[in-house]
């Protein structure tokens, strides 16, 4: 990839009506994306007297997530690519498939739907909305590679099946592709970093419980 690709944006952009229209979507989608899956654990808590932690719990979150973020791609696809996701956004950035002002445009946006959705969530369950963090006895360094190497996972089958304009027309099963990967991963990490993968998601519920143990990893 050139490094020529890599572009600012013109100021403009920043202000222009689609990308406003893009930003827009992005935060609707992260938005449903983080209401179905930070709901689904707040919902199995209820049920089960704080089971989310159980693996029962976590089968529920891997399905809840995949099949949210399936939903939150595939309505935003057409408008702004259906990012939903900060590290999505920059690596599309760094590929040169966006400009870094819009770039900047769809990020505020999912940080602010993925506020919205956890003040929501809170509203509407009476519920202290479960902030992300470690698992006893997970170090921060291992926390950090387990999500550096999940969230690469996620970014290349983004990029490969939704970025990049050698793919082709791959219809639905780019959306599918990426809500399996979330929820395997979270098969996976969610019992040793909580699997985040998006710093969207783990942004809103730390706002809103303010909790920020191990927030940045």
């Amino acid at each position: 990839m050139p490094i020529r690709n890599i572009a600012i944006g013109r100021p403009e952009e920043a202000t222009n009506p689609d990308t406003l229209k893009a930003g827009l979507a992005e935060f609707i989608s992260t938005l449903i994306f983080v209401f179905a899956g930070s709901g689904s654990g707040i919902a199995f808590n209820k049920l089960t007297d704080n089971g989310a932690a159980t693996p029962a719990g976590l089968i529920s979150a891997s399905i809840a997530h995949a099949f949210g973020l399936f939903v939150a791609v595939s309505v935003g696809a057409n408008i702004s690519g259906g990012h939903v996701n900060p590290a999505v956004t920059f690596g599309a950035f760094i590929g040169g498939n966006i400009t870094f002002l819009r770039g900047v445009v769809y990020i505020i946006a999912q940080l602010l739907g993925s506020v919205v959705a956890s003040l929501l969530l809170a509203f509407v369950t009476s519920s202290t909305v479960p902030a992300f963090g470690l698992s006893a006895g997970v170090g921060v360094g291992n926390a950090l590679v387990l999500e550096i190497v999940m969230t690469f996972g996620l970014v290349y089958t983004v990029y490969a099946t939704a970025i990049d304009p050698k793919r082709g027309s791959l219809g639905t099963i780019a959306p599918i592709a990426i809500g399996f990967i979330v929820g395997a991963n979270i098969l996976l990490g969610g019992a040793f970093s909580g699997a985040a993968m998006n710093p969207a998601i783990t942004f809103g519920p730390a706002v809103v419980s303010w909790t920020w143990n191990n927030n940045w990893i």
